[in-house]
């Protein structure tokens, strides 16, 4: 199969960095360089976000010279993205801490913002932890000696409802305490913080729940904790005033279960960065601190930013202050931390599939194995899963990734096989409302369908449009059954402003618009709207039918 890449020119591959005409870096998966998104500037300076991308509730430790940072996956999977730095700045996905949610029964189908809430990610002892509390089944954790390698399967450290956003803290004198949120829709109560003991090796809840804090008037929504000891103060760094609208505490008390002193240390000030909270606090080693923090960009998810922390009378400051009052607000752009990395990396976005698929790409259910699998020829097969509505929030098997930047164009070159009708396949940009530029089998031929669905949450179906009727790119007859047909094209989506206009082609150089209106875009239950390869069937008669992606690649 001819998989051969056009060359680019060096300035396309520094879009969004600053225009730097000595820049020659490769696109490989060891060191990939986005086109549409680059943080560093370039000239020791960098631009928010760091992230353009959902990586919600965001949370970062260091390990010597090395950052890792985690984020709230929900019920996507594999689960936990586990993201490397060097500098705080140039970020890629290494891996993942969850393989599968549990229990199986529930997870095996979608679960829409049900799963992993606001994890946290810390090093203790040689071991690397993560906890997260599922507001269902209670509180877990995953352990790994290497970030990048393979974790444990989830250990339930505390059973029950309504627990969220968990954090642990290893004192001076080896105990661990953890202190997590609660969320009104299990428990009945929210804003309220409450700390515990663990065990030693923090696997196990051997203390009753303290009240540490309450923000229900002044401080409402007071959620996402994370937990720090600095010269013999506890901290809780904690977001209030809810995910749009909100601000970022710093809490301090002598006592691990307080009582706390909370002051607004950040907030929205005199910027457009709406409701910037929730994230953590880094101590580099070269003595800086800083703080990793998401900011709600609608349909595009929680996106993080970078922000320089500094400390004024013994409480941090973060980002800019210039009134001097003590409550920061967040810069747009900033000096690089200080670091000896030169390294430029960014998220992988594109996929050639010569292999396994890359570790951008999430399903929306625990996976099973025919939702796809490498082939020997170079492309990634999904075989059809039998949709029982037509509607693609009951599909477990969407193959999906985050949304890079404000402004790109996707494009994807596929097959699709059939083996009777009602099946189909293409790309999908996928969100409470969603829309799908897909070839369904029609008899012996392929219609090329706009499928868009307004309410997918509510079980609304999908209006379909038929944009063309085509004959078959090859058939394959089987003695005593339909035959087999199959249809090589490529889908196009453009995303600017919150809205996508799809484009199809036969030859990969003609695309013809699917429509004359973009499709407004609609983030998903807790995140952004993702895009991806779908492969369904209706009412099927015969074998599976599949998608073939041979490639998908982001550009301006």
């Amino acid at each position: 199969m001819n998989k051969s890449i056009a060359i680019i020119p060096v300035t396309a591959l520094v879009l969004g960095c600053a225009q730097n005409t000595a820049m020659e870096q490769a696109l490989t998966a060891d060191n990939y360089v986005s086109r549409v998104w680059c943080p560093d500037n370039w000239d020791g300076t960098y631009k928010n976000p760091v992230l353009n991308a959902d990586y919600s509730d965001p949370d970062v430790c260091a390990v010597g010279d090395d950052y890792y940072l985690t984020a709230s996956s929900f019920n996507c999977i594999p689960g936990l993205p586990i993201l490397h730095s060097k500098d705080l700045v140039n970020w890629e996905i290494i891996g993942h801490g969850l393989q599968k949610l549990y229990p199986e029964e529930v997870f095996d189908k979608p679960q829409h913002g049900r799963g992993v809430w606001a994890p946290s990610i810390r090093y203790h002892d040689g071991l690397f932890y993560i906890y997260w509390g599922d507001p269902d089944f209670g509180i877990f954790v995953v352990t790994a000696k290497d970030p990048a390698g393979e974790w444990t399967a989830p250990h339930c450290v505390l059973a029950g409802k309504g627990m969220i956003d968990t954090c642990p803290l290893w004192d001076d004198d080896g105990r661990c305490y953890l202190v997590n949120g609660w969320a009104n829709s299990r428990a009945g109560i929210n804003s309220v913080l409450t700390v515990r003991e663990l065990s030693a090796d923090g696997m196990t809840a051997i203390g009753q729940p303290r009240l540490a804090f309450d923000g229900w008037q002044e401080n409402h929504t007071a959620e996402g904790p994370k937990f720090y000891k600095k010269d013999g103060w506890y901290w809780i760094f904690c977001p209030a005033g809810g995910v749009k609208t909100g601000w970022q505490l710093a809490m301090r008390s002598r006592n691990v279960y307080g009582p706390y002193e909370a002051r607004n240390v950040m907030d929205q000030g005199n910027t457009a960065v709406n409701g910037p909270h929730q994230g953590g606090w880094v101590h580099t080693p070269q003595g800086e601190d800083w703080f990793l923090h998401f900011n709600d960009r609608y349909a595009y998810g929680r996106v993080v930013f970078l922000q320089p922390m500094t400390w004024k009378d013994g409480w941090p400051v973060i980002g800019e202050d210039p009134d001097g009052d003590g409550t920061g607000q967040p810069v747009m752009s900033f000096r690089k931390p200080k670091s000896g990395s030169k390294t430029r990396v960014n998220p992988m976005e594109d996929d050639e599939f010569d292999g396994p698929a890359g570790l951008q790409w999430q399903w929306h259910a625990n996976f099973d194995q025919l939702y796809g699998m490498a082939t020997a020829d170079g492309v990634y097969r999904m075989y059809n899963y039998d949709l029982p509505s037509d509607n693609l929030w009951d599909a477990p098997n969407l193959l999906l990734q985050k949304l890079p930047a404000g402004e790109f164009t996707a494009t994807a070159k596929m097959k699709v096989a059939s083996k009777c009708e009602g099946e189909y396949g293409g790309l999908v940009m996928m969100g409470q409302d969603y829309q799908a530029l897909v070839a369904e089998r029609k008899g012996d031929g392929f219609e090329i369908q706009l499928r868009t669905c307004k309410g997918a949450e509510r079980g609304n179906s999908a209006a379909t449009v038929c944009l063309a009727s085509l004959e078959p790119t090859a058939v394959d007859p089987i003695p005593g059954y339909s035959p087999a047909i199959y249809m090589e094209f490529y889908v196009r989506m453009k995303v600017k402003d919150g809205k996508c206009l799809f484009s199809w082609s036969l030859d990969g150089q003609e695309f013809n618009a699917a429509s004359e209106e973009p499709f407004t875009m609609k983030e998903g239950r807790w995140i952004g709207a993702k895009m991806g390869f779908v492969s369904e069937a209706r009412n099927r008669t015969s074998g599976k039918g599949w998608l073939d992606a041979d490639w998908f690649r982001v550009t301006e």
